[in-house]
């Protein structure tokens, strides 16, 4: 037991204790303590402290730090300039894409059907609907043909509009021949009978 007025040797040079290279504290290597007792192991290490890059476990040449990630997948990470993987390409839902062409579509302004076809189908027309000698002496303007596209392509699309709401109104979404029929019987003479 230590006299009265000292305090023990072990309480003199404090608690804190820093570790040696060789696995003994720096407490004992100064007292001369057994080297048993004091001896850190491996297993009383808290869990998450790594050893440091000159322990037994490290790479020779290492400096410590942080290690590269490991990649989730098995394979090793993507380095720059490395050829893209031939992966699965990505698919839109069912009906997305027809959504997307329908805002399209309603957003632009411009013509759908092609204007040579629709010209000769113009001309065609025009011919049997005129004695020979007078049809073929036809010559038309560039834009009577576009106004008669315009006037087309409008009436096409208001006959699609209200097909469409007769078959909703028959509980289906997909547009039959009866749907157009109903749709143009109910406009009348005017409105697409002729």
């Amino acid at each position: 037991m230590a006299p009265r007025g000292r305090k023990p040797a072990s309480a003199a040079t404090g608690s804190s204790k820093t570790t040696v290279s060789s696995g003994k504290t720096a407490s004992t290597a100064a007292l001369g303590t057994s080297p048993s007792a004091s001896k850190v192991t491996k297993s009383s290490k808290a869990p998450g402290v790594k050893a440091s890059g000159s322990g037994a476990g490290a790479k020779p040449g290492s400096k410590g730090g942080k290690r590269p990630r490991k990649s989730t997948d098995g394979q090793p990470g993507v380095q720059p300039g490395d050829p893209t993987p031939k992966g699965r390409r990505h698919r839109y839902k069912p009906g997305t894409v027809a959504l997307k062409e329908i805002r399209k579509y309603q957003r632009s302004y411009d013509l759908l059907l092609r204007k040579l076809p629709f010209a000769r189908l113009v001309r065609e027309v025009a011919l049997d609907m005129l004695p020979a000698d007078v049809g073929s002496q036809l010559r038309w303007q560039s834009h009577a043909i576009q106004a008669l596209q315009e006037a087309a392509e409008a009436f096409l699309v208001h006959l699609f509009e209200d097909t469409n709401l007769c078959a909703i109104h028959a509980k289906r979404v997909t547009i039959m021949q009866k749907d157009i029929q109903l749709a143009r019987r109910i406009r009348g003479a005017w409105g697409g009978l002729g």
